[in-house]
């Protein structure tokens, strides 16, 4: 199974990167997050990213984008190249295509995020260098592995999910950016409501969340990410049905 899975992932590798579009435009989507998270938030926000939990924003941000722009190709692009009938007609298991395609996007998505984290420790050593070497407090660290890890396996299954049943790559694309939209304008709305609360009212939740033990928040809402990713994974290995897209 895993010299299966291994062998797709060196199939999809080609396609890491295909895009609709301008290879400029491409360049100009991955660049800017990793240089907005490596160089310029560490440098404004000090030894701050390292010792509290501003990096997460790296953490949670560059998996859904990059695992966005990739996964819709899945399954959508091999329907729209003709070439989905010719890798279900292969020897390869079921399971296998499916998990080396979400591999392969979890992968790029989860060293990507790595690779920015470990820019932003170099920042932050050039720009406020006080004697001796700033590394990541161990808490934030693993925080920061395993959220990057489970948000890209959520982010690959949610789109496999939807490439699975997408006839185009754009319509795939689209859908999956719109489920994940969805509870950022939640959250947006919920905060709006609460900046129009009462001034005690707005003070007492400040207070709240100023004297909240946010690792134990961070670890329950892991847990809940970590449940989440297993139902998605579930889904879409219960979806993937062979016979059905052969005949799609």
């Amino acid at each position: 199974m895993i010299s299966d899975i291994l062998t797709v992932m060196w199939k999809e590798r080609k396609l890491l990167l295909r895009q609709h579009g301008s290879r400029t435009r491409l360049l100009f989507t991955l660049l800017v997050p990793v240089i907005m998270f490596s160089i310029f938030l560490p440098w404004q926000i000090g030894t701050g990213w390292v010792e509290g939990y501003w990096s997460l924003l790296a953490s949670v941000l560059i998996p859904l984008l990059l695992v966005g722009m990739v996964i819709p190709e899945s399954f959508a692009g091999e329907r729209e190249r003709h070439t989905l009938g010719t890798l279900l007609a292969s020897r390869l298991p079921d399971r296998a295509i499916l998990y080396g395609k979400i591999a392969l996007a979890v992968g790029y998505a989860w060293l990507m995020t790595f690779l920015t984290l470990i820019v932003s420790l170099a920042t932050i050593n050039i720009a406020h260098w006080n004697g001796q070497i700033t590394l990541f407090t161990p808490a934030v660290a693993l925080i920061n592995v395993f959220l990057t890890l489970l948000l890209a396996i959520i982010m690959a299954n949610l789109g496999v999910l939807i490439s699975l049943r997408a006839s185009t790559v754009q319509g795939a694309t689209q859908t999956l950016m719109a489920a994940v939209m969805f509870p950022l304008i939640i959250l947006q709305v919920a905060g709006l409501i609460v900046l129009q609360m009462q001034r005690q009212w707005l003070d007492s939740i400040i207070d709240t969340l100023a004297n909240a033990n946010w690792t134990l928040i961070i670890v329950l809402v892991t847990l809940v990410v970590t449940a989440i990713c297993l139902l998605l994974l579930w889904m879409a290995t219960t979806r993937f049905q062979r016979a059905r897209l052969i005949l799609s």
